[in-house]
């Protein structure tokens, strides 16, 4: 019987990609674990395995398609002996089975879920026990030890899909729908702003370029703004002088010139917040709708900017490694940021975030927090200012500027200073955090 090959989730976020390029043409041959296709996702572009062997019968999706939901059909995979003529058997099939679907829409909810109960042991019997699953579904599957010859698919042909590998660890999540239900209104309100025709109409008789919105900075819209309506914001600025950073940061750069190691500010900046969380531990945690995690290692995001949007790399255990270690692999996941070459576990995850625009010239600004993280740390550039001596003279210091905001559900006022003041000391003391 024909296998569909469906748009596959690359990330837990995924919920639409753009078909970049086929590596497959019709006629071929494929194996487990050969390459089908590139998929761009909001974040990066990324190659796609064939889970099955066969032949690829029909390629149902064509390249450059944008906007394909997953788990839509791109591609039909034959089996051997199998032809083209076989592809159009399949649906007519499917069309078959649903005239039994009742007309009344109060009995269609429970028909449908009878009708659901049976499709996934066609695959069974159809021989002998191969399993049917998407690539994710493996994954997660995996990751929480389940057998998936346990569970039931509800995707094409008894397909098994995210949803049923999720749906088997319990069935308790679905009291959820309650929420969801309560948030269908709260999601209709940005559409009190003006629609995208009013707006046209406007500027209508002047002369402008319309720039389409491509997957990412779609999803940067839509996360931010839900970021700022929902996470109860609050800011916290102090002012570092850098002075002492800067000196040492002078004579560690000289001493690690014939490695090829070049440190950075922003490089004592991740220690330091990185530090400052084992310091603070409360504070390295993350909201998780009904309670939070408080996570043991320091995994701090970096905001690096690239063209069309931003990328947030994490670092994970920023607090085990030497600064000369985090400096290399900053820069290797800024490099591959860029190219839009990063895997979904380099850029989610870590508990706080930090955005630096001192580089630009910006004295301070007040970013957004990414949730789930508790915070991110803005910074700005370091200026040299007139500031008061321990002993009462006027002097000169390179000052830099920083503000954190912070998710209240998380982390109070108090507590948000101590995480702050430990950021600060670590910064005006660089040698402690060596220790």
């Amino acid at each position: 019987m024909p296998t569909e090959i469906l748009m596959p989730a690359l990330s837990p976020t995924m919920e639409e990609g753009t078909l970049a390029k086929w590596l497959v043409k019709e006629g071929d041959t494929v194996s487990s674990g050969d390459l089908l296709a590139e998929i761009e996702t909001d974040k990066a572009t990324m190659e796609f395995e064939a889970v099955d062997e066969g032949i690829v019968g029909k390629i149902l999706i064509q390249e450059g398609t944008e906007g394909v939901k997953v788990n839509t059909p791109i591609a039909v995979l034959l089996d051997e002996g199998e032809s083209a003529d076989d592809i159009s058997a399949a649906p007519a099939k499917a069309a078959e089975a649903k005239p039994e679907a009742p007309a009344s829409a109060e009995a269609a909810p429970a028909k449908s879920a009878e009708a659901s109960a049976p499709a996934p042991a066609a695959p069974k019997a159809a021989d002998g026990g191969r399993i049917f699953a998407s690539p994710l579904a493996r994954r997660i599957a995996a990751q929480k030890g389940l057998d998936l010859a346990q569970i039931k698919g509800s995707g094409p042909h008894g397909r098994i899909v995210k949803a049923d590998v999720e749906g088997a660890k319990a069935a308790a999540p679905a009291p959820a729908a309650a929420p969801a239900a309560a948030a269908a209104p709260a999601a209709a309100t940005p559409a009190a702003g003006p629609s995208a025709d009013m707006v046209a109409r406007m500027y209508e008789g002047r002369p402008y370029e319309e720039i389409k919105l491509d997957g990412m900075r779609k999803t940067i819209a839509a996360r931010l703004s839900e970021a700022k309506q929902t996470i109860p914001h609050f800011y916290l600025r102090r002012e570092i002088r850098l002075d002492a950073l800067l000196k040492f940061r002078a004579q560690l750069n000289k001493q690690l010139e014939g490695r090829g190691v070049k440190l950075s500010v922003n490089d004592f900046i991740i220690k330091a917040v990185a530090n400052a969380l084992q310091q603070v531990p409360e504070c390295n945690a993350v909201w998780a709708g009904d309670r939070v995690l408080q996570l043991k290692p320091s995994d701090v995001a970096v905001a690096v900017a690239i063209e069309g949007g931003l990328f947030t790399p994490v670092l994970q255990d920023a607090d085990m490694k030497s600064l000369s270690a985090l400096s290399t692999e900053m820069k290797d996941l800024a490099a591959r940021a860029r190219e839009r070459k990063l895997a979904p576990h380099e850029y989610q995850g870590g508990t706080f975030a930090v955005s630096n625009l001192g580089m630009f010239g910006i004295d301070n600004f007040d970013a957004i927090v990414n949730p789930p993280h508790a915070g991110i740390l803005a910074v700005g550039t370091g200026i040299k200012k007139p500031v008061v001596g321990e002993d009462g003279e006027l002097t000169v210091a390179t000052v830099m500027s920083v503000t954190m905001s912070v998710d209240h559900r998380v982390i109070d006022g108090a507590l948000g200073a101590q995480l702050l003041q430990a950021i600060v000391d670590n910064l005006e003391n660089p040698m402690v955090m060596l220790a």
